[in-house]
C-alpha cells in the first residue's frame, strides 16, 4: 500500500472512531486517496458522506450539520483555492464555536514555491480563526502518530480541553500515487479494540460563581446566540433572540419594551440590573442598554466558550446565574403587563398590513409543527421574527450569528435539516430573503446519490436589499443612491432558478396557504413576494404605536 493511500485510510478510520459521523467532500485530484477512503467508510455505515461541487457551499453544509448536532463535521478538499473557498465558512464557525474540522489536500513541500499546478501556502491560510492547526504528513511518519493527529483535532474542534469550539485544520501533503494498486481490497489498517479512538479525551469544564446582584433592583435578561439553558427565570423578564436557547420562554415584544424604556416612553419598564447570557447582536435596543450608565451590566460566559459579551465595555462582574429569585417582582409584572398590551397593537398592526416581511415572519413561526427546525438567515428575516413572532419553545431555532454574514446560508439549512432528520426530528423549514438565496444558489444543487433533506426554503422576495431602507442611508436625502447601491434589485426568476436545480417551487401570495405549503417531502421553495416601498415609514409608524401601548401599559402598572 502507498504512503498516501495508507494516511488516507487512517485518517478516515481514526475519524469515526472518534465520533465524527458526518463528513462533506468536494472532489478533487490531489485529495483522491482521501476522497477513496471516505467513499468505503460510508459504503459500511461508519459515516455519512456528502458530495459537493463547491468548496464554499460545502463549508456551510458542514457548519451547519455540526450546528445542528452539535458534533464534529469534517470537510474534505484538495489544494490551492479550494482550500481559501473554506475561509468564509471557517470565520462563521470560529466566531459561533461551531466544532469544524478541515482536512485540505495539498501537495508535498518541496512543491510550495516552485510554480507547481494548483499550489500555494496553505498552512496559516485561516489566520488566528482556527483553534488547532496541524500537518498531516505521510513522509516519515508512523501511523501511530496519524491518529494522535487526528484525536488532537477532533478534541480542539470541540474545545474538549479549551473551553472553546471552533474550525481546526489539517492539512495534508499528499505525494503520487494517489491511488491503491491494483488488487487493493479497501481495508482500513487496525486501530484500538473496539473501535475505541487512539486516545480518550476527558472534557473540562470550569464552574463560576455565582453573580452578586441585588435582589430589589428592576433586572432584566438579555440573551443572544450561544445563551445555555431552556429555562428563563420565573422572576425576571427575559430578552431573547431566536437563535437563543432561552427564546421559547422569552418576553414576546422584548426588543420593542426595551427600546420603549430607552427612548422615555415607558420609563417603569427601564431595568437596572442587565444579565447578558451569550452574544446579542441583533437590537439596537440592547446595544443602547449597555451602554447605559443607568444600568449595571453582568455578563454570564457560555459553558463551551472562554469569552463573554462586552461590547460596550460596560460589564461589572461575570459569573453564573444565581439561584432564584434575584429581580424586583412588580418589575417583572410590568413586564408581563405591558407585553400583554403591545402584543395586542403588534397584531392588530400586522393583521391589516399587506404580506410583509414581518407579517410573514409572525405566520410563518406560528406554523411550523411542533418538533420542528427553523433556520433563519440574516438581515431582515431574523430581525421580523425577534420582532413579530410569538416565540416557542417547541422548535429548535438556528442562524449563522457568529459573523451574521449572508455566505452559505441555504447549504448551512441543508446541512442542519440533514443533522435534525437524522436525529428523528421534525420536519425542517428556513426564512431567507432573496438575495440571501440568490448568494448562495449553488447550495440547492446536490448529486441524485447525495443525502437529501426534508426542507421547505420560503423565501422572502422584495427583489433587493430592503433592510437598508431602516437604517442611515434609506434616509431621504440618499434617495438618489439608494436604489443602485443598497437596494440593488435584480430581477432574478426564483422558478427558473430552482427549476435548474430541479427543486420544487411554489409562488404565495396567500399566506392562508403557507401551513400546507410546509408540508411536502425533499427539498422545495416557497416564494413569497414582499412589498418593500413602504418599509421605513410602517416601521416607524408601527414603532410609535407600539411605543404608545407600552406608555399606557406601564403607566397604568404603576398606579
Amino acid at each position: 500500500m502507498n504512503p498516501s493511500t495508507l494516511l488516507a485510510r487512517v485518517a478516515v478510520d481514526e475519524l469515526a472512531r472518534c465520533g465524527v459521523r458526518d463528513v462533506v467532500l468536494c472532489p478533487g485530484s490531489r485529495n483522491a486517496p482521501l476522497s477513496l477512503a471516505l467513499d468505503t467508510a460510508d459504503a459500511d455505515g461508519r459515516l455519512r458522506l456528502h458530495v459537493r461541487l463547491d468548496e464554499r457551499g460545502a463549508g456551510f453544509l458542514a457548519l451547519g450539520l455540526a450546528l445542528r448536532s452539535g458534533l464534529p463535521v469534517a470537510v474534505v478538499c484538495t489544494s490551492g483555492t479550494a482550500v481559501a473557498n473554506l475561509h468564509p465558512a471557517v470565520l462563521e464557525a470560529a466566531h459561533a464555536g461551531v466544532p469544524l474540522l478541515l482536512l485540505t489536500a495539498d501537495r508535498p513541500a518541496d512543491l510550495v514555491g516552485t510554480g507547481a499546478s494548483q499550489t500555494v501556502v496553505q498552512r496559516g491560510i485561516f489566520g488566528d480563526a482556527l483553534r488547532l492547526e496541524a500537518v498531516l504528513s505521510a513522509e516519515g511518519t508512523r501511523p501511530e502518530a496519524w491518529r494522535a493527529t487526528v484525536v488532537r483535532a477532533v478534541a480542539a474542534a470541540r474545545g474538549t480541553l479549551s473551553g472553546d469550539p471552533g474550525p481546526v485544520q489539517l492539512d495534508v501533503p499528499l505525494r503520487e500515487p494517489l491511488l491503491p494498486p491494483p488488487g487493493d481490497d479497501g481495508a482500513f489498517p487496525p486501530g484500538r479494540p473496539a473501535g475505541r479512538p487512539w486516545s480518550e479525551v476527558h472534557t473540562a469544564r470550569v464552574a463560576l460563581p455565582p453573580l452578586r446582584l441585588d435582589p430589589a433592583l428592576p433586572t432584566l435578561v438579555v440573551a443572544g446566540d450561544g445563551a445555555e439553558g431552556r429555562d428563563a427565570p420565573a422572576d425576571v423578564p427575559v430578552v431573547a433572540e431566536p437563535s437563543s436557547t432561552l427564546w421559547g420562554s422569552a418576553v414576546r415584544t422584548g426588543p420593542w419594551l426595551l427600546g420603549a424604556a430607552l427612548s422615555g416612553a415607558a420609563p417603569e419598564l427601564l431595568p437596572r440590573q442587565l444579565v447578558v447570557l451569550g452574544r446579542p447582536t441583533l437590537h439596537r435596543a440592547v446595544q443602547r442598554a449597555l451602554a447605559d450608565e443607568r444600568i449595571r451590566v453582568f455578563a454570564v460566559p457560555p459553558a463551551d466558550r472562554p469569552w463573554w459579551n462586552d461590547t460596550r465595555s460596560s460589564v461589572v462582574q461575570v459569573g453564573s446565574l444565581p439561584p432564584s429569585p434575584w429581580g424586583e417582582k412588580a418589575f417583572a409584572a410590568r413586564w408581563r403587563q405591558a407585553d400583554a398590551a403591545v402584543q395586542r397593537a403588534l397584531d392588530a398592526s400586522l393583521d391589516v398590513d399587506p404580506v410583509g416581511g414581518m407579517r410573514l415572519a409572525r405566520e410563518l413561526v406560528r406554523a411550523v409543527p411542533t418538533g420542528g427546525l427553523l433556520v433563519v438567515g440574516p438581515s431582515s428575516p431574523i430581525r421580523d421574527v425577534a420582532l413579530a413572532a410569538a416565540p416557542r419553545p417547541d422548535l429548535t431555532v438556528l442562524s449563522n450569528r457568529g459573523v451574521a454574514g449572508i455566505d452559505g446560508v441555504v447549504s448551512t439549512a441543508v446541512g442542519a435539516a440533514l443533522a435534525h432528520g437524522a436525529d428523528g426530528g421534525g420536519p425542517a423549514v428556513a426564512l431567507l430573503g432573496d438575495v440571501t438565496l440568490l448568494h448562495d444558489a449553488g447550495g440547492l444543487l446536490a448529486g441524485p446519490r447525495e443525502p437529501r433533506p426534508d426542507l421547505t426554503i420560503v423565501v422572502a422576495n422584495d427583489d433587493g436589499g430592503s433592510v437598508f431602507t431602516l437604517l442611515e442611508q434609506g434616509a431621504p436625502e440618499h434617495a438618489r443612491s439608494f436604489e443602485r447601491v443598497f437596494g440593488t434589485p435584480h430581477g432574478a426568476d426564483l422558478a427558473a432558478l430552482c427549476a435548474a436545480f430541479r427543486v420544487g417551487h411554489r409562488h404565495l401570495a396567500d399566506l392562508a396557504q403557507l401551513r400546507e405549503a410546509l408540508g411536502r417531502p425533499g427539498l422545495n421553495v416557497v416564494e413569497v413576494p414582499v412589498d418593500r416601498t413602504g418599509r421605513r415609514a410602517g416601521h416607524a409608524a408601527l414603532r410609535a404605536r407600539v411605543e404608545e401601548a407600552a406608555g399606557v401599559a406601564g403607566e397604568v402598572g404603576v398606579r
